[in-house]
């Protein structure tokens, strides 16, 4: 673990910038696949995690979820608030990097250089369709494997050493936070493959589930209000209890400059 801080410290000084004591990669979406498959092709195991209001709150009240944030070797900006927030408080990130986005940017890099994949969660019939939405976006896209995200505690870790050996490149999770950061946190090292990712309900949005906001919403930051419409109790938390409560912090930083108390592990 120690090797693994020191490590991670040192790639921060490159292009991290810290808001509100919140480690963030300060890169494009352009930059940050370019950055993500120079790593793959280097044989540099990473982790990517997306910060939104939400997940710097569970930083401030789990320690678990805060650590396994500070190990990821790539940190972006999902959350429009943060997005926001961070030209208030001088903190220069460039532009959102949706984990949608870049999970589609990716997988068309790996139909173009053979890396396969690997689906995590959602319902059986959701990561199936999704699946074959991307077999037939990007044809020459082999898949190492797909699973729904419906399993327990004992089943941990005979999949993630299943992922392990299906030969895949990447492995994105769409599991809902925290189970998902928590359980690439506890068998990243099991699943040892050179790519993890969570990306949420994307699975749900890619096989016609849940329909994302039309490009002018997501333009103007708005892209929360369509998705609170369609599913409002799983969205009732994050915009009536995270999303205050990090709205103040941010408003708290700016006016006395401090971070956000239990966010900043170093």
């Amino acid at each position: 673990m120690e090797d693994r801080v020191e490590m991670v410290g040192e790639y921060m000084s490159e292009h991290r910038v810290s808001f509100m004591g919140v480690p963030i990669d300060a890169l494009t979406l352009e930059q940050t696949v370019e950055h993500i498959i120079d790593r793959i092709q280097e044989g540099l195991p990473t982790q990517h995690v997306a910060i939104n209001p939400g997940k710097i709150i569970r930083m401030m009240e789990d320690e678990e979820i805060r650590d396994i944030v500070h190990q990821c070797e790539v940190i972006s900006t999902d959350g429009v608030g943060v997005f926001w927030f961070s030209k208030m408080l001088g903190c220069p990130i460039p532009e959102r990097v949706t984990g949608i986005d870049l999970m589609d940017q990716l997988l068309a890099q790996a139909a173009q250089l053979g890396l396969k994949p690997y689906f995590l969660g959602a319902k059986q019939e959701v990561v199936e369709k999704s699946v074959a939405f991307y077999q037939k976006k990007y044809p020459s896209l082999q898949f190492a494997g797909f699973r729904n995200g419906y399993f327990g505690p004992e089943d941990e870790r005979e999949i993630a050493e299943d992922i392990g050996k299906s030969g895949a490149s990447m492995l994105f999770v769409a599991i809902s936070s925290p189970k998902k950061e928590q359980f690439l946190g506890r068998w990243r090292d099991v699943i040892d493959i050179p790519y993890i990712m969570g990306v949420g309900g994307s699975f749900d949005v890619i096989s016609g589930t849940v329909q994302r906001a039309p490009r002018w919403m997501q333009k103007i930051g708005m892209e929360w209000s369509y998705r609170w419409i369609q599913e409002p109790k799983r969205m009732a938390r994050r915009n009536l209890v995270d999303t205050p409560k990090f709205v103040a912090l941010a408003l708290a930083s700016k006016i006395t400059g401090l971070e956000v108390p239990g966010t900043n592990k170093y």
